[in-house]
């Protein structure tokens, strides 16, 4: 291994909880000049809000240090677009869009592209319906997908994330989502040619089986699963295999030192 992604949320910390070993492990990877790279799921907040969070917990960052579903949607839309595109992600993600023709938060036709991120509890009936008439109104409209994690682990416990709401309007509309995020392969991919590296020499390190896991081997990554985050045991009994279990991000160090001898 050469390379590392760090999964953020449930790898570093729980919402605002620090996890041990978490700040030294980040430390130690960068006294060893191994590159590495935040690639997270989140789509809830823009890279700024994120380098912050990670400044807030001891962890130096930039915003180029991180990849994230809404960084990558806004590039390939900034290159791909084409009409107008209908926003459903959170205030503090907007940065991320700008300069791109956004409509109106009140409009139901006239979409060519309609992103879906995790809005968390600003999801109603009113705001899903308003996606769904966007889409139905113009058969031409591509649904973007903000990654497709299911769910994740809050400070009041497990949430659902994006996923489920794109799997209704996929299923109302018939419309195969564009998914910019994890686990879809381009994310890992885009992530490998920032390192500069070849997938099968990274290592991802993440709590969702699916998204973390199987998406960074269906891409030729290595994976690393921890049980910290949304972990849970039963986790180990479906098809998709890690090729390292860790209690935690911690086990990094004394891991990859071995895996050098």
């Amino acid at each position: 291994m050469r390379g590392i992604l760090f999964d953020m949320d449930g790898v570093l910390y729980n919402s605002a909880e620090l996890i041990p070993g978490a700040v030294e492990t980040v430390r130690w990877v960068r006294k060893h000049s191994i590159p590495h790279l935040f690639a997270t799921n989140t789509s809830s907040r823009d890279r700024s809000a994120l380098v912050e969070k990670l400044h807030g917990f001891g962890i130096p960052a930039v915003e180029d240090d991180l990849i994230t579903p809404a960084s990558s949607a806004a590039e390939w839309l900034r290159q791909s677009a084409v009409g107008p595109i209908a926003l459903f992600v959170r205030p503090a993600t907007r940065r991320e869009f700008a300069g791109l023709a956004c409509l109106d938060d009140n409009a139901e036709q006239g979409a060519a592209h309609v992103v879906i991120g995790d809005l968390g509890t600003h999801w109603d009936y009113a705001t899903l319906n308003r996606a769904f008439r966007l889409l139905h109104h113009n058969p031409g409209a591509q649904l973007i997908a903000l990654g497709m994690t299911r769910y994740w682990l809050a400070s009041d416990g497990i949430s659902l994330d994006v996923a489920p709401f794109v799997a209704a309007l996929q299923h109302a509309t018939g419309r195969v989502p564009i998914v910019l995020g994890k686990p879809d392969a381009r994310f890992f991919l885009s992530a490998a040619e920032r390192l500069r590296l070849p997938p099968a020499e990274i290592l991802m390190i993440g709590d969702d089986i699916d998204a973390d896991v199987g998406g960074a081997q269906a891409a030729g990554l290595k994976s690393a699963l921890v049980r910290t985050g949304k972990f849970r045991p039963a986790d180990l009994d479906g098809a998709v295999r890690p090729d390292v279990i860790w209690d935690s991000v911690a086990d990094l160090p004394r891991w990859w030192q071995n895996t050098a001898r």
